[in-house]
């Protein structure tokens, strides 16, 4: 074999290797982290190819996770003004020796899943902001929904409470002070509403919406034609398909080159902003760190880490009644200075970056109040309130489609069908009021088992959580663990609220400075 030919046969070999070594890797590839087939990604369990024309037109978006969890993982951003608060195990309940202390928080160890929470009290300027949008849209042909959005503060009997009454609500040196005297039918409504302009902003910004008129709006005269057509409802927008509000300028697009609604697949709304359960705002307060433990800690306040004493030398720790008539505090370094709310960025975070977790305001939760929910619910996300809504269907329209029905604010009313309304599960029934005493063998009423709640006037459907502690409250009930309740239809000069959402994804960074 002469030289030229041997050159040949080693450059021919050499050509082959590559190919052979592409071709592996690529199978390679395609059969396990990467579901990419020539920039088509595919099933994994029928074959068939996503964001083809030629088959349903099913975009699948490679940022989201495969079925396995080897494909990218969609990673979100925490929503603004929100902080990330990771998922963890702690024990919830009484962290003090009170001998007063009621028998409704006694001590268990559960687990939280992550998610959102504000970083601050919702504010006046919050609130007002709210109002104003309502107003906006139906001062002119729904005035009653106004008034359902004011808050409403009582001042004390036997107090000159002149100042506070007229100008807290009004006067924008309150801005950022914690809007108070709101009901948590209120609170919910708000994280609603929240809900529904986040998600409008969002859409808007990614190019499938128009900014909405609200000059045209100003000028309708019909409340029912408003809330239809013109209010943008997330829940609304994904699941009426007879709504389809105006596209904007870069809408998403079928592979028929038409433009088409977002889904929640399209990785652009929110999922829905809401109050905390009370297992999530307690673990929230505490702000356990894994590298101090959970299960020996006992601080009792918010501001008990190690990260938070260091930074809280030498300053007050919170708003509240330090004793009898004592609201401020002795003039000098530790005069918490007013003698009823704060601004919601005073004092100083907890572990978590969440500020004012412990007095200046008390804050709403979305439990209902149950003496002994905390023997009923297990150990997973505890939570009493579990009110499952249906959608009300009203008809069909012509080609057949489902028709919702829209209440006055724009969302699909629902209603609460038999067996869905679960807020007295495993309370008032036959078993849950009758139980064995060691001491007595025969069957006693559960709910006489605490003596220190005997005078409490009756509960109902309507009791819900609230905790924190407040500028008028002392000591004990800046404890996280501590709990009392407010029917949900009244308000407190004393109780305002922050907003969560559960996390979708992975959260990468916050918005939230």
């Amino acid at each position: 074999m002469n030289y030229h030919k041997y050159m040949k046969l080693r450059i021919i070999a050499k050509i082959v290797s590559v190919i052979l070594i592409i071709s592996f890797v690529s199978c390679s590839k395609n059969s396990s982290t990467n579901s990419n087939i020539n920039g088509a990604y595919y099933s994994k369990t029928t074959g068939w190819k996503y964001n083809v024309r030629r088959n349903t037109g099913w975009k699948y978006d490679k940022r989201a996770a495969d079925a396995y969890g080897l494909g990218n993982s969609f990673k979100t951003e925490a929503p603004i003004g929100m902080v990330a608060i990771p998922g963890g195990s702690y024990v919830i309940g009484e962290r003090n020796d009170y001998l007063t202390s009621q028998y409704n928080s006694k001590r268990r160890r559960i687990t939280v899943s992550p998610f959102y929470m504000d970083q601050y009290e919702i504010r006046n300027i919050d609130w007002h902001e709210y109002v104003n949008w309502v107003k906006t849209v139906y001062v002119n042909v729904a005035p009653e929904l106004v008034d359902r959005v004011r808050p409403h503060i009582k001042g004390e009997e036997l107090s000159f409470n002149d100042p506070f009454l007229s100008n807290y609500l009004t006067h924008p040196v309150f801005n950022n002070y914690p809007v108070v005297g709101v009901t948590w039918e209120q609170a919910v409504d708000y994280c609603a509403w929240r809900t529904d302009r986040v998600n409008e902003l969002a859409l808007i910004k990614n190019g499938q919406l128009t900014w909405p008129d609200y000059k045209n709006i100003r000028k309708q005269i019909n409340a029912d034609s408003i809330a239809y057509n013109y209010v943008f409802s997330t829940q609304k927008y994904l699941i009426q398909e007879t709504y389809i509000p105006p596209f904007g300028k870069k809408p998403i697009k079928d592979f028929d080159g038409n433009p088409r609604k977002a889904n929640l697949d399209d990785g652009i709304m929110l999922a829905d902003y809401r109050l905390p359960t009370e297992a999530e705002w307690e673990y929230a307060a505490y702000g356990i760190s894994s590298d101090e433990g959970n299960v020996n800690r006992k601080g009792a306040y918010p501001w008990t880490g190690k990260k938070s004493e260091k930074k809280r030398k030498g300053s007050a720790n919170s708003n509240y009644i330090r004793g009898r008539g004592d609201l401020y505090g002795n003039p000098g370094r530790y005069n918490d200075r007013p003698n009823f709310t704060v601004p919601v960025g005073a004092n100083k975070p907890n572990e978590f970056g969440l500020y004012n977790m412990a007095g200046n305001v008390n804050e709403w939760v979305l439990d209902v109040y149950r003496t002994l929910t905390f023997q009923d619910a297990p150990d997973n996300n505890p939570f009493r309130g579990n009110v499952y809504r249906t959608p009300i269907i009203e008809g069909t329209s012509e080609t057949g489609q489902r028709l919702y029905k829209v209440d006055k604010f724009g969302r699909i009313a629902t209603e609460v069908k038999k067996g869905d309304d679960l807020r007295n599960f495993k309370d008032g029934d036959a078993e849950s009021q009758l139980q064995i005493s060691l001491a007595n063998p025969g069957l006693v009423r559960r709910d006489t088992l605490d003596i220190t709640d005997i005078l409490r006037p009756e509960i109902n459907d309507k009791a819900r959580v609230y905790k924190g502690g407040s500028w008028k409250d002392r000591a004990y009930w800046l404890n996280p663990s501590t709990r009392r309740y407010l029917e949900q239809d009244k308000s407190s000069s004393d109780i305002g609220f922050r907003c969560a959402m559960s996390m979708v994804g992975n959260s990468i960074k916050s918005k939230s400075k």
